[in-house]
């Protein structure tokens, strides 16, 4: 039986390696790691089928230093433990450290990444993580600040089109097919920027047509799905279309419908934290202002998980989910940070107004720091307006109050304080 396909093409090289622009391509940061062959320790996030994994191999296949690979699905304490003695030994005078690859660095449990701390601080070896999930929740704060971070993104249709074009030209076994793509709409679309997912249904579209060539057009590679839905899944990516449509039912505000999906979730698996997690994201980012007990409720939620786990957890997961979907909707704060974090990036760092600075010395009090400042408790309503923005933001609006009861009560204690400055503009 031979490899399938998504294997029999992976990339050994950064010169075969599609994607990732930002980080491989011409002067990025990785490739000139990676070509100066000095690496040091850094955690891959990337959503599945972009190339986290491939990259490890380039670099293993680059450098002249041991290369051991974790999984954090089979391997335990003991095996990271023996791992770290392997490297210790194969270690020579001048050379690099030897690499430890851990793929799904984000199932490794707090006791498995203490014990790769100290080998990671004292350069034993250099640690390439890779992880569907973020980081700052999952790898634990000291191991995390030891290593750079790199976000790899879902493939461009442009990427995508490159690998199909590769797959039909370049396979031993494609070539044979004379493979037409008529189509393409409906493998980019199944594949959603997944690499490996592409492969996975365009092996399949071809394995299950009649020998010859094979005429892809999007109704065929439709009906080969529907013949065969999981096919192309084996690894459960699909939990990532899932999970989109469950937080899209609770936005939607359709109760019955987030059941659902979460319901397809915890039959198939899926770790009840991973679906906590997303709930806590949602309820600030969808719900927001217009109920901030929910964002209670979801943490509420996710402690509850983490203390009683399965099978009860899931009336705690769905009570949630229930009071999500059921509550009104603001992404006011949302789009508030969003908006600052871009006027941040546009006009760099403004000095802040004198009379909001410290004044810790007679030099900074001679120089005007803290001077005008208005305390707003000595003040009725503790309230009294002054600038709090920079000079050249002094009028400048962030965050702009939608409709819902909650949120127009924030609003009106605004207009109260300020006044015009927070009048919506039309």
């Amino acid at each position: 039986m031979s490899e399938p396909l998504a294997e029999r093409l992976r990339p050994r090289t950064l010169d075969d390696y599609i994607g990732q622009k930002h980080l491989v391509g011409p002067g990025a940061v990785l490739r000139q790691m990676i070509e100066s062959e000095h690496i040091s320790s850094f955690i891959l996030w990337g959503p599945p089928g972009v190339g986290k994994t491939t990259l490890a191999q380039i670099i293993a296949h680059k450098l002249e230093t041991p290369f051991y690979t974790l999984s954090a699905v089979t391997s335990g304490v003991k095996d990271v433990r023996d791992v770290i003695e392997k490297a210790q030994k194969s270690r020579f005078f001048n050379q690099a450290s030897p690499i430890l690859f851990i793929d799904e660095i984000h199932r490794f449990s707090k006791s498995q990444q203490d014990s790769l701390l100290g080998a990671v601080e004292r350069g034993v070896v250099t640690l390439i993580g890779a992880t569907t999930e973020n980081p700052s929740f999952e790898v634990i704060r000291p191991l995390l600040s030891r290593c750079q971070l790199y976000v790899l993104k879902s493939l461009e249709k442009d990427d995508l089109l490159q690998l199909l074009q590769r797959a039909i030209t370049t396979d031993l076994i494609l070539k044979e097919r004379q493979i037409d793509l008529q189509q393409t709409g409906a493998l980019l679309r199944y594949s959603g920027g997944d690499a490996r997912k592409l492969l996975n249904i365009l092996e399949l579209v071809v394995e299950s047509t009649p020998s010859g060539a094979v005429i892809i057009t999007d109704e065929l590679v439709e009906a080969r799905l529907q013949q065969n839905p999981l096919a192309y899944d084996k690894d459960g990516e699909m939990h990532y279309d899932i999970i989109s449509a469950f937080i899209k039912s609770i936005r939607g505000s359709d109760p019955d419908a987030a059941l659902y999906w979460m319901a397809r979730m915890i039959e198939g698996g899926e770790d009840p934290q991973f679906i906590a997690r997303r709930m806590v994201i949602s309820a600030s980012e969808d719900i927001g202002l217009a109920n901030p007990n929910a964002l209670l409720l979801a943490n509420a939620a996710f402690d509850t998980v983490m203390k009683i786990g399965w099978p009860e957890a899931r009336i705690a997961l769905a009570e949630a989910c229930v009071y999500l979907a059921t509550s009104a909707k603001s992404n006011s704060a949302y789009l508030a940070i969003d908006a600052a974090l871009d006027t941040v990036r546009k006009t760099g760092n403004l000095p802040v107004p004198l009379h909001l600075r410290n004044a810790p010395t007679k030099l900074m009090k001679e120089l005007g720091y803290s001077d005008g400042y208005k305390y707003p408790h000595d003040f009725p309503g503790h309230f009294t307006p002054q600038q709090y923005l920079p000079d050249a933001l002094a009028t400048h609006r962030f965050w702009h109050a939608q409709l819902s009861p909650a949120e127009q009560k924030l609003y009106e204690r605004m207009m109260n304080c300020w006044g015009h400055r927070f009048e919506e503009k039309n």
